[in-house]
């Protein structure tokens, strides 16, 4: 295994990270896979403990999700029992760990639990369909003892069907379906989803069954020795005023070296119409395995989209593999993970996230693009996030949302080409406004008869963001990206300075697309909006070493030296550069404040800002109710540590974007023991946070879904390897170390692959750009959908 920590390691080639565990050997944490496809999923740790969803992970859990790291508890479970003796093992590590060390393989899209006990050796795949919304768990089980022997196999699930179990569990009623035999649940007091049809399902004949928790657990009992494995079988009781769950039983005989398949099916459908298709569509281990075959055929299709080979395998393990998975089945399919449930759609949040899958999947980022422009109200702010599939959410003063439209729009057509997307017509919604007082409220919103075109609607964000306060800055509102800062300027006065930074990007390449799109007079807009702001950010936002953060409802600073507190702050020294507001000697200034104060070497992180909000007068909102040195406050938050690495590159400092960037690698947190001891979290996806407060630096917090894998991408992708594509057109602008002598990078265009071999050469000149042996005078490779593989080689002078 590559980088063996003595707890789990990566496969020879990357996709799957192998765990070792057993009752007295656990992961620090819980390490998680997050299977989804785009409307139903699981989370399964190392230990088995599981829950599932459907529709929206938070709104419609089919069983219970438990963030607790200590206890992992879960409501999936299944169970093999020794018929002759009585003595039962649960399948993974928890509730009921055997005698012996259990295997786990987290890969993409699957989880595998391999287990050996009393000579029975059993195999669990754990997987969802790529399309429909049925979860599979294969069980193999080969007799491996010397002996015949007789076993049964036992899986339990405990019923949702809602958002919380205690609000939904009186209300569900269970019977079986007498033609699939299957275990059907009703939950009609669900009006969020309502006649919904939950099923679980085994294809043996020879079972026994129950729907009674309490009859399955027993009195004072627990899954880790429920009464019902003290049983010869299952009671066979259905029905309604009772615990709900489902478990089936399975007996069944096995000669020595013989082996058995059982599979489990958990799903749900809009009505029992579409349960019962669903049930008959998927019954069969051959179905099984043709699911599982079109999971991995899709992960490998979607990863190969680029590849990269370089001299740093925690480079290529992270950029072939997880970042992607983890953006794509945890941030936008699943919106969910081991320590947030989340369910809701964010607008600023997925948004961002496709920007990393433009490569891979762009038709998923112009989805995307439509569906938030969907959330638009006609004023021109938007929902801060919603819950499909209603649209609930909440309406909000946050100052930003509304420009990740725009910013994305500018981003997607510059690489697809596609502006014919910009003539889509979108509705909007309509709610009422917010009270002169209220920061937010939670409502039901109407789908607006006004329509328009997505230009329209990006222009109305952009005029929307046309506030300005005292020093000609955007007004912050109930906080900019930093959601924590919700008090800065929660009176209407405070103004942010990276939403200024911001902005200017926006404003100047959208000026492109405005002429593009005949509209002459909102580019002079632009143009002159975007001048002022560079004038009063140069003017008012400088603060002698570095850029300020912002300013108070009471004209205080944020963000400068003159504060007890947060006298630095990274997004501010960051987007100066890469909205390319500052000049280059402010921004060098400000970029090595931000690497001087931030960068804390020692404990491989890279803070937000410092110092930590903790005793001063000031409030600058929520974000003061952490810990000091813990997430937002003064924490490393990846996602803004990300956009300093990029900055370094913008800046052409390959030698700090490459330290960094090693830095917030999670492969490089969990390479020892020690280094896992400290780091604690999953070291093959990307942390939203990691601690900088004593005793904890460097302890991993919340993994899977965080928008900062998203970015990792873009940094490892467009920044680093410098790839820039531009409708049918790529060329390389890299930022990569001297120690690098070449890399490569795989590329697929349609039907067509592009191997580009990279060297670098300590001499003197221009970029050297050659496609089978003929040279291009642009530097620029045309990309042709010709089905054939093309070979270019590039020198990278480094004079």
């Amino acid at each position: 295994m590559k980088f063996f920590n003595g707890l789990g390691g990566f496969s020879p080639d990357g996709m799957e990270y192998i765990i070792s565990v057993n009752s007295k050997l656990r992961t620090p944490a819980p390490w998680s896979n997050v299977i989804a496809n785009p409307n139903f999923g699981t989370v399964v740790s190392e230990s088995g403990q599981s829950y599932t969803w459907a529709e929206n992970a938070h709104e419609y859990r089919l069983t219970p999700w438990n963030n607790d790291p200590v206890c992992d508890l879960g409501g999936e479970v299944f169970y093999i029992r020794d018929e002759e003796s009585g003595k039962f093992w649960s399948t993974t590590l928890l509730p009921r760990p055997g005698n012996n060390s259990y295997t786990v393989r987290h890969g993409m899209g699957y989880s595998v639990f391999e287990y050996l006990e009393d000579g029975i050796k059993s195999e669990m795949w754990v997987y969802v369909d790529i399309d429909s919304a049925v979860k599979f768990t294969v069980l193999k089980i080969r007799n491996i003892s010397g002996r015949p022997r007789k076993l049964s196999v036992t899986g339990y699930t405990e019923w949702v069907m809602g958002d919380m179990r205690p609000k939904n569990a009186m209300h569900i009623f269970s019977e079986l379906d007498a033609i699939t035999g299957a275990l059907i649940a009703k939950n009609p007091y669900n009006t969020e989803f309502p006649g919904r049809v939950t099923f679980f399902d085994v294809d043996e004949r020879k079972r026994s069954f129950t729907t009674d928790r309490a009859e399955f657990i027993g009195r004072n009992q627990s899954l880790q020795n429920p009464d019902a494995m003290s049983k010869v079988k299952l009671s066979g009781k259905l029905g309604a005023g009772f615990d709900p769950c489902a478990a089936i039983q399975i007996p069944f005989e096995l000669d020595e070296a013989e082996e058995k398949e059982i599979v489990f099916r958990l799903g749900t459908g809009d009505d029992m119409h579409e349960a019962l298709n669903l049930l008959k569509q998927f019954k069969g281990l051959e179905k099984a395995n043709h699911s599982l075959s079109h999971v991995r055929n899709f992960w490998k299709n979607t990863l190969e989209a680029m590849q990269v080979e370089t001299p740093d395998d925690a480079t290529n393990i992270i950029a072939n593999s997880w970042i992607t998975y983890q953006t794509l089945s945890s941030r936008l399919w699943g919106r969910s993970g081991y320590y947030q449930s989340g369910g809701a759609f964010g607008f600023r949040d997925q948004l961002q996230d496709v920007l990393s899958l433009l490569h891979a999947q762009p038709e998923l980022a112009r989805e995307q693009i439509l569906l938030a422009a969907s959330r638009q109200f006609k004023e021109g702010d938007v929902q801060h996030w919603w819950h499909p599939p209603t649209g609930r959410g909440v309406r909000t003063r946050c100052s930003d949302d509304f420009l990740w439209l725009p910013y994305v729009t500018i981003r997607y057509i510059r690489q697809t080409g596609d502006k014919q997307i910009l003539d889509e017509m979108i509705s909007y919604l309509e709610g009422r406004h917010l009270n002169q007082e209220e920061e937010s409220y939670y409502d039901l919103p109407l789908q607006s008869m006004q329509k328009s075109t997505l230009y329209d609607h990006c222009v109305r964000a952009l005029n929307n963001g046309f506030r300005y306060g005292e020093h000609g800055l955007p007004l912050m509102g109930s906080g900019d990206w930093n959601d924590g800062m919700d008090q800065v300027g929660i009176h209407g006065r405070g103004e942010s300075v990276w939403l200024g930074f911001f902005t200017y990007d926006i404003l100047m390449n959208f000026i492109e697309l405005a002429e593009g799109h005949q509209d002459p007079d909102f580019a002079v807009q632009c143009k002159a909006e975007a001048d002022r702001l560079k004038v009063n950010i140069e003017k008012n936002a400088w603060d002698g070493e570095w850029y300020r953060r912002a300013y108070f409802d009471d004209g205080t600073p944020l963000g400068s030296h003159t504060n007890d507190e947060c006298q630095i702050d990274s997004l501010s020294q960051s987007w100066s550069v890469i909205s390319g507001v500052a000049e280059k000697g402010r921004a060098l200034t400000a970029m090595n404040s931000a690497y001087k104060r931030l960068v804390n070497k020692k404990d491989n992180i890279i803070c937000l800002l410092d110092p930590a909000f903790d005793k001063s007068v000031t409030n600058p909102g929520y974000i003061k109710g952490y810990v000091a040195g813990v997430r937002e406050n003064g924490g490393q938050y990846s996602h803004a540590a990300i956009w300093m690495i990029i900055a370094f590159t913008k800046l052409g400092d390959s030698e700090r974007a490459w330290e960094l960037s090693k830095m917030i690698n999670p492969i490089n947190h969990g390479r020892t023991p020690e280094e896992i001891a400290i780091y604690k979290v999953e070291p093959y996806v990307m942390a939203g946070d990691v601690y900088a407060v004593s005793p904890h630096q460097g302890h991993g917090g919340w993994t899977w879904y965080t928008g900062s894998a998203g970015w990792m991408n873009q940094l490892i992708t467009d920044h680093f390897f410098g790839l820039r594509k531009e409708a049918d057109k790529l060329h390389f602008v890299p930022c990569v170390p001297a120690e690098w002598g070449s890399f490569k990078i795989h590329y697929r265009y349609r039907s067509s692959t592009y191997h580009i071999s990279f060297t670098q050469d300590p001499g003197v000149g221009e970029m050297l750009v050659k496609e089978n042996d003929s040279i291009l005078a642009d530097k620029k490779i045309t990309l042709v959908d010709d089905g054939q593989s093309h070979l270019v080689d590039i020198v990278l002078f480094r004079g």
